[in-house]
């Protein structure tokens, strides 16, 4: 079945980048286990952006439980080059390749690599590129991410442009295609973003910040409810 006939009208998605990696598999588990089915799995290069984060060895090691629950790992790729990535994340158990419009010559072509693989396909863009760049060539792809922060590291703070931002991308794109945001999402701010179109929210230090990340992921699904 494909991704986007699997998730729920509005997703939480908590980012794995935020877990504390010594318990992984355990943090993992106590959400799935809360009724969370999508998590956001970022790559990063070291050169698209400064960090260099997980990778196809993580995401292998933690695919078979995900799994087993019935979830979906959204893998973000904020990479140089993402189509080189495609293969090792549809054999380490991804289910979506998110890519950057900055990092790209042709999003139709790379869309449609992805495809091949069997991954949906979404395209994020930074703070500095416009709704109307992202929506002009978004036909190819499942969904948009517009970025919050600029990307790399987690526990920035929330852009407040991006509410504007994701209202004109609304506006922009068809209705099937999904918003996605991702930078400093909480509760504050869920579910004004919902009232401006997005449904798929991406939460690190909101969800894994917080002692009792049940409690922290159920509350922003109710927040943007």
């Amino acid at each position: 079945m494909p991704w986007g006939e699997r998730i729920r009208t509005i997703e939480v998605e908590p980012s794995i980048y935020g877990a504390d990696f010594a318990r992984l598999g355990e943090q993992l588990e106590t959400l799935l286990r809360a009724d969370c089915r999508v998590f956001h799995f970022d790559v990063g290069d070291g050169h698209f952006v400064e960090p260099i984060t997980m990778g196809p060895i993580v995401l292998r090691s933690i695919s078979p439980l995900v799994r087993s629950f019935g979830g979906i790992i959204d893998v973000h790729l904020m990479v140089d080059d993402p189509a080189k990535y495609f293969d090792a994340v549809a054999e380490a158990g991804g289910d979506s390749v998110t890519f950057h419009l900055e990092a790209v010559d042709d999003v139709s072509t790379v869309a449609s690599a992805a495809r091949d693989r069997g991954l949906q396909v979404g395209l994020a863009f930074n703070p500095e590129s416009t709704p109307e760049q992202a929506a002009a060539v978004a036909e190819a792809v499942d969904l948009v991410l517009c970025m919050a922060i600029h990307p790399g590291y987690s526990g920035q703070p929330f852009r407040e442009d991006t509410f504007e931002r994701v209202g004109r991308l609304r506006e922009l794109l068809p209705a099937e295609t999904r918003i996605q945001v991702d930078g400093g999402v909480g509760a504050e701010n869920i579910r004004e973003l919902r009232d401006r179109g997005a449904t798929l929210f991406v939460a690190a230090s909101a969800i894994f910040g917080r002692e009792d990340l049940p409690r922290a992921y159920r509350g922003l699904v109710q927040a943007a409810e």
